[in-house]
């Protein structure tokens, strides 16, 4: 098959070369309406600067979307009307409605495929995490709190548009809390009805938040906890699981910037009757980050075998979509500021 990129920013480009690295496709076409960017495509590729054109006119059969996130469901429904296969990075949209646009025409596309990348559930430290909790070694699960912050809004390879409500849709939650939410839901198999939130941008001053503060409980009375900072001045990643019978600690996690410090999983056993607080811990480290070739292994055997997408699909970030629209709302003056 044959592969346009739409964005080749920092993300475009480590799709390109996990496409090249995993799979048997070719990358023939790129947009990108930065012209430092554009330096970077190699030779031999058809360049555009418009990502409709990309769409409209190259000869391709799927399209890798990376860009802001207001034009991440418009790049969507054009590329499915087209006839092709479509990767589009998180967020999926700026907002649920839009999305649900976009799953009404996936609908009718039923040969095509969507999926959306949520590469954090790729990372071995999940992965194994999910396996204990599927092969219920701990029992019920009980609660869960995760942590996910950065220091600012904006990275030093990022551009100013995640800083504006109408670019953006929302802040730090819609940026870079959706991971820790679609992992909660992803571990858990859980759908969070009961939501609490304070949602805050005193510090920053964007019209988007900085500060997600978040109280989550299923039907079967699962409580999440959830922080999701623009604040937090060493960065961090932890994500705590308790079950019945001992619990599991996902810390830090491999990415680009290696900020979030050593990617491990510490599985702690309880004997609350014996251990007096100091339960055994056994604790992995994983030194590769694995969950973007994994991801594109994932969605090219989907291809392949003409499997449906299970692991970001639509229906996954819709679900997704739908908490982050309902914690923002559940903070009473959030939801008068911005959702009257």
């Amino acid at each position: 098959m044959k592969v346009g990129i739409i964005g080749f920013g920092v993300v475009g480009k480590k799709r390109y070369a996990s496409i090249l690295e995993n799979t048997s496709y070719t990358v023939d076409a790129i947009s990108e309406n930065n012209s430092l960017a554009r330096k970077d495509i190699p030779e031999n590729i058809e360049i555009f600067e418009d990502y409709q054109l990309l769409i409209d006119s190259a000869k391709v059969d799927i399209v890798f979307i990376s860009l802001p996130n207001k034009f991440a469901a418009e790049a969507t429904v054009l590329s499915l009307k087209k006839g092709l296969h479509v990767f589009c990075e998180k967020p999926p949209a700026k907002t649920l409605a839009e999305l649900n646009a976009v799953k009404a025409i996936s609908a009718m596309c039923p040969d095509l495929k969507l999926m959306y990348g949520f590469n954090h559930r790729f990372h071995n430290s999940v992965e194994e995490a999910k396996s204990i909790i599927q092969n219920n070694t701990f029992g019920n699960l009980i609660n869960m709190r995760g942590v996910y912050g950065k220091s600012q809004m904006i990275n030093f390879n990022q551009d100013d548009w995640r800083t504006r409500r109408e670019d953006s849709g929302g802040g730090i939650l819609l940026d870079q809390g959706i991971h820790m939410l679609d992992l909660m839901r992803y571990l858990s198999g859980e759908s969070f009805t009961q939501i609490f939130s304070f949602i805050d941008n005193a510090f920053w001053n964007f019209d988007v938040e900085d500060n997600a503060y978040v109280l989550m409980k299923s039907s079967r009375g699962i409580v999440a906890q959830l922080h999701s900072s623009a604040t937090q001045w060493r960065h961090l990643f932890n994500l705590e699981i308790t079950m019945e019978k001992g619990s599991l600690v996902l810390g830090g996690i491999l990415t680009g910037s290696k900020s979030y410090g050593e990617e491990t999983l510490t599985i702690i056993t309880a004997d609350p009757s014996n251990d007096r607080g100091a339960p055994h811990e056994a604790i992995s480290k994983f030194n590769k980050d694995v969950s973007w070739d994994n991801e594109i292994k994932y969605f090219a055997d989907c291809l392949v075998n003409n499997f449906a997408i299970k692991r970001g699909s639509i229906d996954d970030a819709i679900e997704t979509m739908k908490l982050i629209e309902a914690i923002y709302k559940a903070d009473p003056i959030w939801k008068k500021k911005y959702y009257t």
